[in-house]
């Protein structure tokens, strides 16, 4: 967080590479998230596949045995002696079951063949390197295990380069043996699998099928997974066998029987390679075949690169569960706060015979800054000199230098409650304390210069004064403009987050701000508080945390109400929220130190900044992650489920709406825009929150940024 901003620096606009790193962060994170989308591709390893024919496949190949040399000059294939076995695995490692497997094996002196998935590899490196200290052989079986015949020719590459790439950097070998995912026997090649044997074997693959299934995927029991893997008579046999992809306790039972059995009816196991080997020496050739070769310096340098891009994105994707589990219970907990502790305030407020004592019947000033609000300034002035309130009141409009006419056209209106001071330029806050300065009575009032207050606002607006510890009230703030769908959205935003909200922070005692747009204060309080500063872009807020630093009581006044012209476009709007937001943060900042105060100072900013911390800018800043994990289930994670937890939040939002406009006295027809206001409304506050850290983190600046008006209708031509 930077320092407070001075007028002197206000002025100037935040630098470009703001956005830069704003457009970074992005994209960072969505290439985390494809990373972690491409690794978790889901699988299942009864996958069905129909057959297309093999008259396209040499027949050598489909009455030949699991091992297959096949490339566009020729085309081999070879079985296992009599009497050997050779034991292979699918779709590990797996750090649970095949540190089991290798328990098994080791206890029997058995070496394996272990197919690797190239994204387990990189989560699981030191399981990986057991596999290759233990002596056992590696061979690819793709990086996500996908259905090869399903994917473009640069794609398989990519997964067996991957994979190779993973083994490289954690292992150090390069492997030549291949096994596709969802393969079975030589016979079962057809016309659509032939090409992929090719291409492979154009790599420099050999590609290995099996003899047997063990089917212990189906966990059908150790007795049937035990008598899928036995061998014909003594025929020689690659047995398949899976030591992840679920609970492989069966599996690891199954090969406990399945290995000393097999010895009594004299077989010997062998890796793939040996039994490969020994069918070549029985045959008379000269070639053999090594288990795998050293990676060179560069494959293990891309290898790593490529592991710590998956488990990056793991982790990245682990701290989003977390973060998830995080907002939820924020949301949860807020709504709770909202429903007891806003209700019990409505209650409270709406009881017979409450009152905050006697009539207050004392004058009021009307402090109203203006710059170049020539659009509504007329409709505003008028609401605020008609009021109702007994003891009179008096309005001092602030010009502050506009150059659109404004103050003329006040003047013009020959109102005699109404003051028109002229000054140069200095800002809002500036505007403010000039027109204390110059009122004449005790209670203040603060109005924008584009808000219409109802005959009777400034009257009840006041009548909290009748307590001798209220120093500030809060008004209730209404959106004027509602017919566009963004003005809707605002809408709804100031009942809930807004009005709701001012319920419960009166309620715990914390009230942050006293809204610009209607606010009284007591000039002794104002005095205390050192009135209205520059330090912050949010001088509502900064005023607001000082008053009750200083012990006075700040409360919600439900039945005051002021109309205000919401931003009408997206970029308005952007800019609005985001003056709000860094101003807010400016003001935590600045009150930082007096956490650890004694007395009223400390027990008000505690409570202030502890919750302004979590549901004004924590919850805003993690919320995304809802959505986020949302988009990213629905494409890659169970699309009911996802949908189900979506709708969820979704419930929970429009009960809060439902309850907020119940106790706003609203109408709930609006609601129907709630949905809609996911989709767009909510990514663009989420953008404002990170771009407003992100400036607050990298010691940016940023100015006032007026908004353009076109002035409010009269509020007798609306309907509630």
């Amino acid at each position: 967080m930077v320092e407070p901003t001075t007028p002197s620096t206000r002025r100037r606009a935040v630098p470009q590479p703001r956005w830069i790193l704003l457009g970074m962060l992005l994209a960072v994170l969505g290439s985390v998230l494809f990373v972690n989308a491409y690794t978790n591709a889901s699988f299942t390893p009864d996958h069905q596949q129909s057959s297309r024919g093999q008259r396209e496949v040499p027949t050598s190949v489909v009455t030949g045995g699991p091992i297959i040399s096949a490339n566009s000059e020729q085309v081999r294939s070879y079985r296992l002696p009599d009497r050997t076995i050779a034991l292979t695995f699918d779709d590990g490692p797996d750090p649970v079951w095949t540190p089991e497997v290798l328990r098994v094996l080791e206890a029997h002196q058995v070496k394996g063949t272990f197919f690797v998935l190239g994204s387990q590899v990189s989560r699981h490196p030191d399981t990986a390197r057991k596999l290759v200290d233990g002596g056992h052989e590696l061979g690819v079986h793709t990086f996500t295990h996908p259905q090869l015949s399903e994917l473009p020719g640069w794609r398989r590459e990519l997964e067996y380069a991957q994979t190779q790439l993973a083994l490289a950097a954690v292992t150090d070998v390069r492997t030549s043996l291949v096994r596709f995912p969802y393969s079975s026997h030589a016979d079962a090649i057809d016309n659509h699998d032939w090409p992929l044997v090719k291409a492979a074997g154009d790599l420099g693959y050999l590609t290995v099928l099996n003899d047997t299934d063990s089917q212990d995927w189906a966990l059908p029991g150790v007795d049937k997974i035990v008598m899928n893997a036995t061998p014909d008579g003594t025929s020689g046999a690659i047995t398949l066998w899976h030591d992840s992809g679920g609970d492989r306790a069966q599996t690891v039972a199954a090969l406990d029987r399945f290995i000393p059995t097999m010895k009594e009816r004299g077989y010997r196991f062998v890796t793939v390679t040996e039994g490969l080997n020994l069918a070549l020496a029985a045959a008379g050739a000269e070639q053999r075949m090594d288990a795998g070769v050293a990676a060179s310096v560069g494959e293990r340098w891309r290898g790593r690169m490529l592991v710590w891009a998956v488990r990056g994105a793991d982790h990245t994707l682990s701290v989003f569960g977390i973060l998830f589990v995080l907002v939820g219970v924020l949301t949860v907990g807020r709504t709770a706060a909202l429903f007891v502790l806003a209700g019990r305030h409505a209650r409270r407020r709406r009881a017979k015979g409450w009152t905050w004592g006697p009539p207050v019947t004392a004058p009021v000033s009307v402090i109203v800054p203006a710059y170049n609000e020539k659009e509504g300034i007329a409709a505003a002035v008028c609401s605020l000199a008609s009021g109702d309130h007994p003891g009179g009141i008096e309005v001092v409009v602030v010009d502050d230098g506009s150059t659109d006419g404004t103050a003329d056209i006040v003047e013009a209106l020959r109102l005699p409650n109404v003051r028109v001071v002229r000054k140069p330029n200095g800002g809002k806050p500036s505007a403010l304390n000039t027109g204390v300065a110059l009122a004449r009575h005790d209670l203040i009032v603060m109005v924008d210069g584009d808000t219409v207050f109802e005959r009777d606002s400034v009257r009840r607006l006041v009548q909290p004064f009748a307590d001798p510890r209220v120093g500030a009230v809060a008004g209730n703030v209404k959106v004027g403009n509602r017919r566009s769908l963004i003005a809707k959205w605002q809408h709804i935003e100031y009942v809930i987050g807004f009005n709701l909200d001012r319920r419960l922070y009166e309620t715990l005692r914390c009230m942050p701000t006293v809204p610009g747009a209607i606010g009284a204060f007591r000039r002794e309080a104002l005095r205390y508080a050192g009135g209205m500063t520059e330090d912050t872009l949010a001088e509502d807020t900064d005023v607001t945390i000082a008053l009750g630093r200083a012990g006075w009581k700040i409360v919600y006044e439900e039945t005051a109400r002021a109309w205000t012209e919401a931003p009408s476009s997206i970029g308005q709007l952007w800019k609005q929220r985001y003056r709000w937001s860094y101003g807010t943060m400016q003001a935590m900042w600045k009150h930082r130190r007096s956490v650890f105060d004694r007395g009223a100072s400390g027990r008000f900013t505690r409570r202030c900044l502890f919750f302004l911390s979590l549901f004004g800018v924590l919850l805003p800043l993690l919320a995304p992650v809802i959505d986020l994990l949302a988009l990213y289930g629905l494409f890659f994670l169970d699309r009911k489920a996802t949908a189900v937890a979506w709708l969820a939040m979704l419930g929970v939002q429009m009960l809060t709406a439902v309850v907020a406009f119940r106790l706003d006295r609203e109408k709930l027809g609006v609601l129907w825009v709630l949905p809609l206001q996911q989709f767009v409304y909510r990514q663009l506050m989420y953008l404002v929150m990170i771009q407003s850290v992100v400036t607050a983190l990298t010691g940016g600046r940023l100015g006032w940024q007026k908004l353009r008006r076109t002035g409010l209708e009269p509020i007798a031509s609306r309907t509630r």
